[in-house]
């Protein structure tokens, strides 16, 4: 039995690792990666084996660098279940067609621009090949041993990163193969914490903040100065937000800052159709929050829904200020990349990072310092105000995965880190080794490991 490290080594994104018993191949995350063009170009590789020799798929959570390879995969002839929690299952419903949705209107713009290298652009899978993949989808419940191959189990446990997010333990051929998905943090202001882990043989853990720790203070106050500011001055606030998580988180602290008029009352915008149907699927699974259902419905209503490209184009004509929360997270595409360019010129607006900007991806651009951005085909030079509040996030930090694997007990035989920037990774080996004297690896890409 082995494993293959089929993505998330050296990066934060494109998750899939391969379990192969001798008797049944497993993939657990199938996901794209983003980020730079050479990871990127990743996504159009033939696949390491023939989709149809899976026999099964398991998700840890919906977010599209776990789930976004999906629908090719089985384009590519994957014929067998996917696996994942009923929140899982129903937030991929808004994610994988709406990544369609997006690689179809980007191949069309590029098309009619004319700036695409390939002639003609096309995109990565299509909307009918996203529905076709949902077809796929078997939920599961939290803490129960569910059969997904021959002589394989799989078993969710909560972990408190987005609506849905597990970690996976594998049982197959007597060893424990726990998987931590995406941790969120213990003191998340929305999601419960992360389960303790359960004992494993072998354990992959991700690293994205594996080199830091979130820093002190109150969010909620950062933000409301921003605003304040921003709006003293006449200009908008855009905060580019990922559809799920983020944006709800966002919009409850917004709901508690509007409660204590800590800002002027300037309209608020969620600029996102997908953003709009994952805060009312989060309406529904109270059970998996902190908050209690009456404040969750009134913290969603916070903000005005706005899901037609009309819609979106007449907020950037509204002359006063305002906030806009819009896709994508990393200024990757989506609406934002619209606002980016009808706000990026004035000098009395603000962009607000506030979430995790993967290396390559406009957002890390901005967050570096730098204010020329490459968007649909040409330079544009920003003079907007960029801020960052680094406090938000749905990732345990470097203490709260030290915290959390400290909880296994008995030291698995091996530790692999994955789903980091190398700086992180190797970070949270090097604390790993120190202090909890396991056997760590560092995964290479397409690696494969003995699970002896």
């Amino acid at each position: 039995m082995h494993i293959q490290f089929l993505g998330a080594t050296d990066t934060v994104t494109g998750s899939r690792f391969l379990i192969d018993t001798g008797e049944a191949r497993v993939l657990i995350d199938c996901g794209l990666f983003q980020g730079y063009k050479a990871l990127r170009l990743r996504n159009w590789d033939r696949f390491p084996i023939s989709p149809e020799s899976l026999d099964a798929v398991v998700l840890t959570h919906a977010h599209i660098d776990h789930s976004g390879y999906l629908p090719l995969l089985v384009k590519r002839g994957y014929k067998g279940r996917v696996h994942c929690t009923t929140g899982t299952a129903e937030l991929c419903g808004l994610l994988l067609p709406d990544s369609a949705h997006l690689a179809e209107e980007d191949a069309n713009y590029a098309n009619r621009k004319g700036y695409s290298r390939h002639q003609p652009a096309l995109p990565l899978y299509t909307v009918a090949d996203a529905m076709h993949a949902l077809e796929h989808l078997k939920p599961a419940p939290y803490s129960k041993r569910v059969t997904i191959a021959r002589g394989v189990e799989a078993e969710f446990h909560r972990a408190g990163h987005i609506l849905g997010s597990s970690s996976v333990t594998i049982h197959a051929k007597g060893r424990r193969i726990l998987f931590s998905g995406d941790l969120g943090p213990q003191d998340d202001m929305l999601m419960r914490p992360p389960e303790p882990p359960t004992a494993a043989d072998y354990l992959i853990v991700e690293s994205t903040y594996g080199d830091r720790l979130h820093p002190e203070g109150d969010p909620i106050e950062l933000l409301a100065d921003i605003i304040r500011k921003t709006v003293a001055r006449g200009g908008s606030v855009i905060i580019p937000v990922f559809a799920v998580g983020r944006a709800q988180l966002l919009l409850y602290c917004l709901y508690r800052l509007r409660q204590r008029r800590r800002f002027p009352d300037v309209p608020i915008y969620l600029n996102s159709p997908m953003a709009i149907d994952a805060t009312r699927i989060l309406t529904e699974h109270t059970d998996e929050l902190r908050i209690d259902p009456e404040t969750c419905a009134a913290a969603c209503s916070v903000a005005i829904p706005t899901r037609s490209m009309e819609e979106s184009i007449r907020i950037n004509r509204v002359d006063q200020p305002k906030i806009i929360l819009a896709g994508s997270g990393m200024l990757t595409g989506g609406r934002v990349v619209h606002h980016l360019e009808s706000f990026g010129q004035d000098p009395r607006s603000t962009f607000l990072l506030v979430g995790f900007q993967a290396a390559g991806t406009r957002g890390a651009t901005l967050a570096s310092g730098q204010r020329t951005l490459r968007m649909h085909g040409r330079e544009v030079e920003l003079r907007a105000s960029v801020e960052q509040i680094r406090h938000f996030s749905a990732h345990a930090d470097a203490d709260g995965l030290m915290d959390w694997m400290s909880a296994i007990g008995t030291p698995p035989r091996q530790t692999f880190i994955v789903h980091g920037e190398p700086g992180a990774a190797d970070a949270l080996r090097q604390r790993i080794e120190h202090s909890l004297h396991w056997d760590v690896t560092m995964p290479e890409y397409r690696g494969i490991y003995p699970l002896d």
